[in-house]
């Protein structure tokens, strides 16, 4: 390894600064992290420190939820950066002690799925602390497309996401290159978003684009107009683009063809819309379909094609498979499955730390006969804690008294956590 010069030490202490950031708030006392009963982070790393300190200084359980590893998006990111090999290696060193800690001093950990419940497992969380819990996603905007009749146009793949290397689009319309060469009437539609997007997936969609053009060069002059090209990118968004269940609505088949990919939300969205669908074999992809799909390797257009033309020439199980996506869908990913773990999770923890706190009046005295007897005993006359909360969107509501709220950053997927588009 290269030898770390003071440049790449004063680069790496200022990154490790902003890390631990959380750690130069004034509110580390008795009076507010010691005066809640649970603090739920709603992602690992820097999300999770003032729960470690609440743990460490006045008892309070931790209870940590990844939707994606924040040890593993650390890594990733890392790949892209320009920084030297030996911050990279003491910022990779840092990440994975803290991730350590985090697993080690956690009362319960809820993994969104099984694979980030591998990478927890493989950085020290033990598997008795582990819970999984599926990410809780809104149902009822798709429920009109999922509970209709049609079942979208019968030649048409459907591909909706955020557009990045990683989603290998490239090997997306190499396949559908072979699809129309045995079903020429077929047609696919890229539905995408520019939101966030920056000068690499601007560059990778025209890419794209120009991919589009080479391959079907003699279909039409213009690649942008649905119903023009067998190939449309319809940017959601855009003034003339059609609403994300509609887009979902307009085909009979969905395609995902990523490399890498953490919880598919798009899957999930076209499972409660009642679409069959053709993935790639990565991330939680499998363990999210369940049997309701059809599943090829990554980086294989060929197998990517035949999954596709199969579908395509069979309603009948096309049909089959997206009614059991749906039924599968509303029964593991909805919000409401979502609240009622967690609402089970958060009694579970708090029911093994009774209250022991010491109320104090306005002049720092203790305050007598402040938590009588029934404050011990669930129920709506107790008295509500006050919740913790750093960044994230906030947990379930208890109506039994106590109130608990995440301490959380971006990892936090829907009903936990941003989309994947």
């Amino acid at each position: 390894m290269l030898a770390a010069k003071v440049s790449d030490h004063l680069e790496a202490v200022g990154l490790l600064e902003r890390a631990l950031r959380p750690l130069s708030l004034d509110w580390y006392d008795a009076q507010s992290l010691g005066a809640v009963d649970l603090c739920h982070a709603a992602s690992g790393g820097s999300a999770a420190l003032p729960g470690l300190l609440a743990g460490r200084f006045f008892g309070v359980p931790l209870l940590v939820t990844e939707y994606g590893v924040q040890l593993r998006a650390h890594y990733l990111a890392a790949g892209g950066t320009s920084r030297s090999v030996p911050v990279r290696t003491l910022l990779a060193a840092f990440h994975g002690r803290l991730a350590a800690e985090v697993y080690a001093r956690a009362a319960l950990i809820t993994p969104g799925n099984a694979h980030a419940r591998r990478w927890q497992e493989r950085y020290g969380a033990d598997r008795a602390k582990l819970r999984t819990v599926h990410p809780g996603m809104e149902s009822g905007r798709f429920a009109v497309v999922g509970e209709g009749s049609d079942g979208g146009d019968p030649r048409t793949l459907v591909w909706v996401g955020r557009v990045e290397p990683a989603k290998d689009l490239v090997s997306l319309l190499h396949a559908f290159a072979e699809v129309r060469k045995e079903e020429p009437q077929a047609r696919l539609r890229i539905v995408h978003s520019r939101h966030g997007q920056g000068a690499g997936a601007t560059a990778y969609l025209a890419h794209c684009k120009a991919l589009a053009a080479q391959l079907f060069p003699d279909e039409a002059a213009d690649a942008h107009a649905v119903g023009d090209n067998p190939v449309s990118f319809e940017d959601i968004g855009g003034p003339e683009a059609a609403d994300l269940a509609d887009a979902y609505a307009a085909g009979s088949v969905v395609v995902l063809s990523s490399v890498v990919e953490g919880f598919p939300v798009s899957l999930v969205e076209a499972m409660f819309c009642g679409r069959a669908t053709v993935s790639t074999d990565v991330g939680a992809v499998v363990e999210v379909i369940g049997g309701t799909g059809l599943v090829v390797p990554p980086r294989n257009p060929r197998a990517l094609a035949d999954a596709c033309v199969a579908l395509l020439r069979d309603p009948r199980r096309r049909e089959r498979l997206g009614a059991a996506a749906r039924a599968r869908a509303l029964e593991l990913f909805t919000v409401e499955q979502n609240i009622a773990a967690f609402r089970g999770i958060y009694l579970e923890l708090i029911s093994r730390c009774p209250v022991r706190r010491e109320a104090l009046g306005t002049d720092g005295e203790p305050l007598l006969f402040a938590n009588p007897a029934e404050a011990h005993v669930p129920g709506r006359w107790a008295g509500g804690a006050r919740a913790v909360r750093v960044g994230g969107a906030p947990g379930p509501r208890l109506g039994e008294g106590r109130r608990c709220g995440p301490a959380g950053g971006a990892g936090a997927g829907p009903g936990a956590g941003e989309r994947d588009v």
